[in-house]
């Protein structure tokens, strides 16, 4: 009868850098995926001495299938270096096999391709070498030769040698502009070849960075900015011959392990908010907020992958009619859509909660939940009625927008605004009774007229909860250097927005584009008043920062543009912490 082990993997994981007494301190772990064939688990030296050499510690990865081992193991490594081997099983490719096919192994198979996936969800750096940037191609919907010279036309190079692996075969040409370029330094580069499967279109979100003469694809990258090569050929076999030619290649894994596994800590240490997602627009489409549901871009899973502890989800209102029916018809919307709120957090209460105050989102943390604050997006939702402002903070509100892309009871909008509409009477009292209550009030939308009269009305901070800088694109929904130093003379804070269309007016935005306007703010208000609020769900999201998996990666931006620690607290919600403190408490709530 076989026996089954069961144990705690990740306590095993855990306290394996304390197994490297000689190893430099905090280096980071790096998987090896492990070639399994009959019935043996091997790996050729070359592989873990060059993650040695470049400063990592190497753990081999063996072909087991269990999930939750995986998971665990996943939590604890800092990088991935998917190994060569046999050929890739047609069949997990949705083909059949062609008579070129060599041996494969089906176990290796289905474990790397759910391993790749599962590593790409988290950001975890991964290199991939010969057999690994197949399988990584693979997995992440890119496709493959089985067998390069019966499938393509022309005169080939002989790829898989006979001679020595720890000798150049041939050569390979390196795009100018690509990382592979950055890191090797050269356009044209004598490589190794041992193989006759190779990529033959790249997944989306890659570009090829390298071929050889015959045009054969060499080397594949990240255009998303996320930390993902593959190469061809076996730059581990150099090493043995005391030939450390590609070293950078491990190198540049071991840095981004590095950086991966220092915003990593930061996650674990501070308290990551973003201040403003519109996922409740999606509640009518039979969403599943427990699962990585495809439709949206926050949910459980993701806000796990990306170590995001909270967001703030809004019931957002488009602006309609004002007529006392629309009127009643859009304050009963937003109860609706906060009752949803609620309910979905009540279904899955072991793992996310509401919470209504700065306290709450830190004991949240503490109790390894995620939290979910509410807010309303266009005060719309209160109609003509005043009372409705009190009603819904006591719901738990904590901010709510003046207005949307239209003029409404309240306020003039930034969009819409011919008329060049500020702040109207009721409007004033609106404000007010925000501040009476504990209301952030959320400048976000709202017209320049209405955004300074906003200021001279209000004796507590605003916050713009998802905006970004005029200078740099200029929408109506953005702001002006002026209005960035008017909010920070009053103490508020403006959440940098990751919506393209605010960030660059001729192209698709991208994550560093997100990170030029928080440096704009930076500069213009200083550190004190600025964040992140990425308006997912709502058309946020861009390349590189598209959904909540993906935020880390802004933090290791911050990393390699040398924010602090503490600077980095700030910008992932310390800033509009410190507002709605203030403004509750002056409520006394």
């Amino acid at each position: 009868m076989a026996t089954t082990l069961s144990f705690d993997i990740s306590s095993e994981y855990s306290n394996l850098h304390s197994r490297f007494p000689n190893h430099k301190k905090g280096a980071p772990l790096i998987g090896i995926t492990g070639n399994f064939s009959d019935g043996n688990l091997t790996l050729a030296p070359g592989y873990y001495q060059s993650v040695i050499q470049a400063g990592g510690v190497p753990l081999i990865i063996p072909p087991y299938e269990d999930m939750q081992l995986l998971l665990n193991m996943l939590d604890s490594l800092d990088g991935i270096l998917l190994s060569g081997g046999g050929d890739i099983n047609p069949l997990f490719l949705d083909e059949e096999p062609k008579p070129g096919l060599h041996s494969i192994n089906p176990y290796r198979d289905r474990q790397e391709l759910m391993l790749v996936r599962l590593a790409a969800n988290r950001q975890i750096p991964i290199l991939g070498i010969c057999r690994g940037i197949q399988i990584m191609n693979a997995a992440l919907g890119g496709s493959l030769y089985q067998d390069i010279y019966s499938e393509t036309d022309g005169t080939l190079l002989k790829h898989s040698q006979d001679m020595d692996r720890a000798f150049a075969s041939h050569t390979v040409d390196i795009a100018a502009d690509s990382l592979l370029h950055r890191i090797m330094r050269t356009e044209k580069l004598p490589v190794n070849s041992f193989h006759h499967q190779a990529v033959k279109s790249p997944a989306p979100g890659f570009r090829v960075s390298a071929t050889a003469p015959d045009g054969v694809i060499e080397a594949i990258e990240s255009t998303e900015y996320k930390s993902m090569l593959g190469v061809q050929w076996h730059p581990e076999c150099f090493l043995l011959n005391h030939d450390k030619c590609m070293m950078p290649l491990f190198g540049w894994l071991i840095k981004e392990a590095e950086s991966f596994r220092e915003a990593k800590r930061i996650h674990k240490r501070l308290l990551t908010l973003d201040t403003h997602c519109d996922t409740p627009m999606f509640f009518d489409r039979n969403i599943n907020f427990a699962a990585r549901d495809p439709q949206i871009k926050v949910d459980l899973h993701k806000m796990t992958e990306g170590r995001q502890d909270a967001t703030i989800m809004v019931a957002y209102l488009p602006q309609k009619e004002r007529t006392e029916e629309a009127l009643l018809a859009a304050t009963a919307k937003a109860d609706q859509l906060l009752d949803e709120i609620e309910r979905m957090a009540a279904m899955n209460c072991t793992a996310v909660d509401i919470a209504y105050t700065p306290a709450d989102l830190f004991r949240l943390k503490r109790d390894g939940k995620k939290a979910i604050m509410l807010g309303i997006e266009n005060g719309y939702a209160i109609g003509k009625d005043l009372n409705n402002v009190e009603r819904f903070r006591k719901r738990g509100v904590v901010y709510m927008t003046l207005c949307h892309n239209g003029n409404n009871d309240i306020c003039g909008s930034a969009r819409y605004n011919d008329e060049n509409l500020g702040v109207s009477e009721f409007g004033e009292q609106v404000i007010k009774e925000m501040n009476r209550v504990g209301m952030v009030v959320d400048l976000s939308h709202a017209g320049e007229r209405t955004f300074y009269e906003t200021l001279e009305i209000s004796p507590l901070p605003p916050v713009c909860s998802h905006s970004s800088c005029r200078s740099l694109c200029n929408h109506p929904r953005n702001l002006t250097d002026e209005q960035l130093k008017a909010i920070a003379r009053k103490g508020g804070t403006v959440q940098i927005c990751l919506y393209s269309g605010f960030l660059h007016s001729s192209r698709e935005a991208t994550i560093c584009d997100a990170v030029e306007h928080l440096h704009h703010a930076v500069n213009i208000m200083g550190i004190d008043h600025v964040g992140i609020g990425s308006d997912f769900d709502g058309d946020g999201g861009i390349i590189g920062c598209n959904d909540s998996s993906e935020l880390i990666n802004f933090t290791r931006r911050l990393l390699f543009e040398r924010y602090s620690e503490q600077d980095i607290q700030k910008i992932w919600g310390g800033n509009f912490l410190r507002i709605m403190e203030e403004v509750q408490k002056q409520a006394g709530r």
